[in-house]
């Protein structure tokens, strides 16, 4: 039996529908409305398409956009003070910075440069150290939207065995850590691992994120096992072989239409959660 698709699309949809009414009650209760502030350095394409799709939502959310475009040719220290500087404006409620950035960046030290609570993309060291041990903290966007259609789709991990393929700080890492929070037993994958698709036959919950197509074949699928593509390719294709994995898997995530769309749909509300805590409101709805 062919699996269920878990349709993330949808999901956002209503998120996005839920979180505009928050930020209408924020706005008419501070006279303020939420603001996201895009940093994005160089001109890529990819990276310009998926900023103005966030723009778009944030839109459809009732969230201000500010956009800030620097040269592909930008310093660390000169993207540093931009976000500093964000970090320090009051009318900015949640910052992200597009990535990857240009090669002579550092990266970590851009991230870092983000106050925590308006870390609204979880990719700062404390995020991920708060999220770990349990603490408040805004969660990395799309390990949060993994966990969400997890949840929404009543896929139980306690007891069960997750293999994450991937362990990029912003991605594979904190999906281990958001499943090890809910009681799996977490085996991380990766470039070094040996007999890759004997362990990926034994997890019961398979996240694929290691941005090689169609990586992931069906073969390796526990039959009945729940499957979570990650992975975004040109072509609209994943990291998953998908007609392969519709055979075996239980639920599996469609690329396009599942984990992307639901990371704008996290970014936007916990961009709202973050306004509400920085103006001190507190939500009636």
């Amino acid at each position: 039996m062919p699996a269920n698709l878990m349709n993330g699309s949808q999901l956002a949809r209503e998120i996005v529908s839920r979180s505009a009414v928050r930020a209408a009650e924020l706005e008419a209760a501070t006279g303020v409305a939420p603001c996201l502030a895009t940093v994005i350095a160089g001109d890529d394409p990819a990276s310009v398409t998926y900023v103005r799709m966030k723009e778009n939502r944030c839109r459809q959310a009732g969230i201000r956009s500010r956009h800030v475009g620097l040269p592909a040719d930008t310093t660390t220290a000169a993207l540093v003070n931009v976000i500093t500087e964000l970090s320090t404006d009051p009318g900015v409620h949640g910052i992200l910075v597009q990535h990857p950035v240009p090669a002579q960046i550092d990266e970590r030290a851009a991230f870092e440069a983000i106050a925590p609570h308006k870390d609204v993309d979880g990719v700062t060291m404390l995020s991920f150290a708060a999220m770990a041990f349990g603490y408040p903290a805004f969660a990395g966007c799309t390990p949060g939207a993994i966990m969400r259609l997890l949840d929404a789709y009543h896929v139980d991990t306690s007891g069960k065995h997750a293999a994450v393929l991937g362990r990029s700080p912003i991605l594979g890492k904190p999906t281990g850590m958001l499943l090890l929070a809910g009681d799996a037993t977490v085996t991380y994958c990766h470039s070094r691992t040996r007999d890759l698709a004997e362990i990926v036959r034994t997890a019961d919950i398979v996240v694929a994120a290691v941005g090689k197509p169609e990586f992931v074949r069906g073969d390796w699928i526990k039959p009945g096992a729940v499957v979570v593509d990650a992975g975004y390719n040109p072509g609209d294709i994943g990291d998953v072989a998908y007609s392969e994995a519709l055979d075996r898997a239980s639920l599996l995530t469609p690329v396009p239409g599942g984990v992307g769309p639901m990371t704008i749909a996290v970014l936007l509300e916990q961009t709202i959660d973050a306004a509400f805590a920085q103006l001190g409101h507190v939500s009636g709805t």
